[in-house]
């Protein structure tokens, strides 16, 4: 919950974000302002170009009064003057508007080179404050990472994990072991087979041997040799020492 919390906030807060809403606004601002500037040198033009039409119908006047006079017709001059005062006196009205509206174009073209000034200044700041905002959140990724790396956490689950293998190994080695010893046993149960067929081979061979002496033995031959040589033997002699 923590985490999401903090990574609204961040979201709401975004550096990079908010700089180019504020690029976005201040380019959008240029922009009407530069409108309003072409507005103003337009209404500057118009003013200029009827104070000049105004001053060009005032030196016509001014002509035809004077081409009256050469006529000698004094009454047609003064009234042509009176048609050039009417003209010169729109003439002066529109210059003081000219005058001023130019006054005010220079001053709108200065602030509109300040803006764009400005807005230029900003493109260089946000460049480096987004430089040094994605600087900083590296930053903040290695040092997380080394603190999730340095915790107890980490190196106690590498500790099971090596106690795991370990027993893996062990395991292992003991099915390894123990299909040996069965190897073995089958091999000891296939020479104890051979050898108690060579025991029963051995008996029967004794059994052979024994009935073989057994019929000697029972000759009557050396049955009766044996008896007359125990008939032709002397008796013992008797000692013939003084006893104490």
């Amino acid at each position: 919950m923590r985490s999401n919390i903090n990574e609204l906030i961040n979201r709401a807060e975004d550096p990079e974000k908010m700089l180019n809403q504020v690029l976005v606004d201040m380019k959008q601002q240029l922009i009407e302002a530069k409108k309003q500037v072409a507005i103003a040198i337009a209404d500057e033009k118009r003013i200029k170009k009827q104070w000049e039409q105004e001053a060009a119908k005032a030196a016509e006047w001014e002509k035809k009064a004077m081409l009256a006079l050469k006529a000698g017709d004094e009454n047609l001059a003064r009234a042509a003057l009176q048609r050039k005062g009417d003209h010169d006196e729109v003439a002066s009205q529109l210059k003081d508007q000219w005058e001023a509206q130019k006054n005010s174009v220079e001053q709108l073209k200065v602030a509109l080179r300040g803006l764009d000034a400005k807005i230029e200044e900003a493109k260089r700041k946000r460049n480096l404050l987004v430089s040094r905002q994605k600087r900083a959140e590296a930053q903040r990724t290695i040092n997380e990472t080394l603190s999730s790396i340095n915790s107890t956490s980490a190196f106690d689950t590498f500790g099971r994990m090596s106690e795991r293998v370990t027993q893996l190994e062990a395991e292992a080695e003991a099915t390894s072991e123990i299909g040996g010893v069965l190897e073995e046993g089958s091999l000891e149960s296939q020479f104890k087979a051979l050898e108690a067929g060579n025991v029963d081979d051995q008996l029967e061979a004794l059994k052979r041997k024994m009935a073989l002496t057994a019929g000697k033995s029972e000759d009557p031959r050396q049955l009766g040799s044996g008896r007359a040589d125990a008939k032709s033997a002397p008796p013992p002699r008797k000692s013939s020492a003084p006893t104490t």
